[in-house]
């Protein structure tokens, strides 16, 4: 019982993310009326899991409550199977525990600070949806499950960097980010794989527990991809542009994902593989200098930014930096510990910063002499060391190549291998509909799709015989009240195919079928 009870930790935030999206649909969550039952919402649902997570806790450090949890199989394929379990080690509570109250803080700060924005309950709704991921996250009994987290947390990510979407700085800025996580993302697959084929599962327990058999090459390999993952998520070099870019969201949050949690998610993920980390020296070699130059790369190029929030970030990569230093000395728990007082303590600055801007009136702090007098280091700072110029060329437009490419790819080779119609020319509505005076032979052909094979070539005479019918026997035959209940029907339909082709609308049909296959 105690296991269907941890299971509702993760998901009551979801549930509150299910919740106002679906009273943005049904009017009973928009505009300034809106906003108390949506934030009521969250604080209810986020809180109810907060508590139920630090019960658990308390149960854990009394040592009632064992390390692993298993609720259900999720998926049963050969000799593979992967489970709905988590982690409940200390560690992962505590800083579960910590991601909850930064998360239930924000909402409550977000509540007069997004005060009537004209996307109140969409950035609720969001936020919860973040918080459910985190916690899959940091509670995650094996990658399959984390990986779920961690793909909610990027989409979360994105839709808040585009958050003014109505702007073309912030759409740009988003889907640099996306896109830059997504590289990490193929890693993270890459070593699921390899555990697979090398482990035979998912679990961390399994994971770290046979590490000690991996040889070097295997281990580092396996870790390899985690550390990629690690990296993107965590902005460091060569992967910490998107992060500045990603302040276009809203100051809250800036604060929860880039200031004090999800920048911290790919630490804790190198944590977690500590033991499968030790079998590979060079790796720790590695991740070592990467510390070192995502620490340079923060800490000057926060000495030259002229706002507040700026300086934060390059900050926060500053002590990203550090802490995969540690972590490379294999001072895991102490990285672990950094990491908790590093994120309590930046989420409160970002959450102060617009009250300290309300009191300060003096100007920015000047840039120290010393880097001033060394010009060429100056202007690396200035520049942000040209990374951002760097990471665009390498990562983001060299995906979108590639994305064009495979586009092409699919019209030229694929559709026609599978004797797809290259175009079906579907008509959006039932206005257009009606305004076809063409023959129902036509009509298949040009509007609904060539047919190939016996099989399409039927299934093109029947659509067109259903369009005669619809015209001759049901349309012109109905009475007069027929006809008015047919087009109020159909200008429903085309309202709701306009809303439906709206990106947030197919984004939120995408998790809707996404939380119900789960």
């Amino acid at each position: 019982m105690s296991d269907l009870w941890f299971g509702l930790i993760p998901l009551l935030p979801l549930s509150a993310f299910v919740w106002i999206g679906l009273g943005i649909l049904f009017g009973f969550c928009r505009g300034e009326a809106g906003e108390k039952p949506t934030s009521l919402i969250a604080l209810l649902f986020n809180l109810a899991a907060l508590v139920l997570l630090l019960t658990f806790t308390l149960f854990s450090l009394q040592g009632r409550l064992p390390a692993r949890l298993e609720l259900f199989d999720w998926l049963h394929s050969g000799t593979v199977n992967i489970a709905v379990s988590f982690s409940t080690d200390r560690v992962s509570l505590l800083l579960a525990s910590l991601v909850s109250v930064i998360a239930f803080l924000t909402m409550r700060f977000s509540i007069h600070y997004m005060h009537r924005e004209a996307g109140y309950p969409r950035f609720f709704m969001i936020l919860s949806l973040f918080h459910s991921a985190m916690l899959l996250i940091f509670l995650g009994g094996n990658a399959a499950l984390v990986f779920t987290g961690w793909e909610l947390a990027g989409i979360s990510s994105f839709l808040l960097i585009g958050y003014a979407f109505q702007r073309n700085t912030a759409v740009i800025n988003a889907n640099r980010a996306f896109i830059t996580n997504r590289i990490g993302d193929a890693g993270f697959i890459l070593s699921m794989f390899l555990c697979i084929v090398w482990l035979g599962d998912l679990e961390w327990q399994t994971i770290t527990t046979k590490a000690a058999d991996l040889d070097t090459f295997q281990a580092t390999l396996i870790a390899s991809g985690f550390v990629i993952a690690a990296l993107a998520k965590s902005a460091a070099v060569p992967f910490s542009p998107w992060i500045a870019r990603a302040l276009e969201g809203p100051t809250p949050s800036s604060a929860v994902f880039y200031g004090s949690l999800m920048v911290h998610a790919g630490v804790f993920l190198i944590i977690r593989l500590e033991p499968v980390l030790l079998q590979s020296p060079p790796l720790l070699y590695l991740l070592g200098m990467i510390g070192v130059l995502t620490a340079l790369y923060g800490f000057l190029s926060g000495l030259v930014q002229s706002d507040i929030k700026s300086a934060l970030i390059f900050s926060t990569t500053a002590q990203v930096g550090l802490m995969l230093l540690l972590c490379s000395l294999g001072w895991f728990t102490a990285a672990s510990w950094y990491l908790a007082a590093h994120a309590a303590w930046r989420a409160f600055q970002f959450l102060s910063a617009p009250a300290v801007l309300n009191l300060i009136s003096r100007p920015a702090r000047p840039v120290p002499a010393r880097l001033q007098r060394m010009h060429r280091l100056y202007t690396a700072a200035l520049h942000r060391f040209w990374l951002d110029n760097m990471a665009d060329s390498i990562f983001v437009r060299s995906t979108q190549k590639l994305a064009a490419e495979m586009k092409t790819f699919d019209e030229k080779i694929i559709v026609p291998l599978v004797s797809l119609p290259a175009q079906t020319g579907a008509i959006s509505s039932l206005a257009q509909w009606e305004h076809r005076k063409e023959s129902y032979f036509n009509i298949a052909q040009q509007y609904i799709g060539r047919g190939a094979g016996v099989l399409g070539k039927l299934m093109e005479r029947i659509a067109g015989g259903l369009h005669w019918f619809e015209e001759r026997m049901v349309l012109r035959s109905g009475s007069q009240e027929l006809l008015q209940v047919i087009k109020r029907v159909g200008a429903y339909l085309q309202h709701a195919d306009l809303l439906l082709s709206r990106p947030r609308y197919l984004w939120l049909l995408i998790l809707a079928t996404f939380v119900v296959i789960l």
